[in-house]
């Protein structure tokens, strides 16, 4: 079987693209950096990519705003082909810098064209934040089904790093808000050891009801604040824990739920 590839997209000042590409290749697929000037300038294609991953980082310093540049080169130049990619059904995920980027070019929450819905403003400590905390994800809130197909297979819990300055997860409006948690679009929540709601430090950044990642409405589109790519070995857990309900690190289990996704569908 051939394998599934991954572009990983970078431009001056992303930083975690190829821990980005490790952990897609752990997994099984072939992934490969691609600078935005290569897509800009026609001299490579989405087309022949299953997967599209925004690295973390500082793309262009975080001038004007967390991923705002970057967000604003792909409305601006890369618009059809984006279109095009989502429509074929495959799959893009976001990671901190990435998920800025996702927001603010309007690829999340979708559903309203490329209009931005949502950001993610300074935290509320008005600090860089550098921690590892505890997640929630959808199955462990009741909900019948996953959607994100990212997030399925996940422990109850999972235990992921943090390291932004603007992660605070805000909507528009209330009726966005209200949208998204009625699509069953929020995908992550900052939670404590036990799953219960979360506050500050746990909570990093005072996000709207303790949001950490959403999803389309598809499910194929995932943006988290926190990284995955850095909890793929339990060699990378700060007490070099191992996965009591896994035999993969939890970061590990969410790349694989996008290549596997890739495999059987696309």
């Amino acid at each position: 079987m051939a394998k599934i590839k991954v572009c990983v997209l970078r431009t001056a000042g992303t930083n975690c693209d190829k821990e980005t590409a490790f952990a897609f290749a752990k997994v099984g697929a072939a992934a490969q950096l691609a600078h935005i000037n290569s897509l800009v300038s026609r001299k490579n294609s989405l087309d022949g990519y299953s997967i599209l991953a925004f690295p973390g980082g500082f793309s262009y310093g975080d001038d004007i705003a967390a991923g705002k540049i970057l967000a604003n080169e792909l409305r601006c130049k890369l618009t059809d082909e984006l279109k095009k990619f989502v429509s074929a059904g495959k799959l893009i995920i976001g990671i901190c810098n990435g998920f800025q980027v996702l927001v603010k070019s309007g690829l999340l929450p979708g559903g309203n064209g490329l209009k931005q819905e949502v950001t993610l403003a300074v935290n509320d400590s008005a600090k860089f934040e550098d921690r590892w905390v505890y997640l929630k994800g959808q199955g462990a809130r009741g909900k019948k089904q996953v959607k994100c197909v990212w997030a399925r297979n996940l422990p109850e819990v999972i235990y992921l790093p943090v390291a932004h300055g603007e992660g605070k997860f805000i909507t528009k409006d209330k009726a966005v808000l209200s949208r998204l948690k009625k699509n069953n679009q929020v995908v992550f929540l900052y939670c404590d050891p036990s799953g219960r709601k979360a506050l500050y430090p746990q909570n990093p950044n005072g996000s709207v009801e303790g949001i950490a990642g959403i999803c389309d409405e598809t499910g194929r589109i995932l943006g988290l604040m926190p990284h995955p790519e850095r909890h793929v070995s339990f060699l990378q857990h700060p007490a070099r824990k191992k996965n009591e309900n896994s035999t993969e690190s939890d970061g590990l289990i969410i790349f694989r739920n996008g290549v596997e996704y890739a495999q059987r569908y696309l």
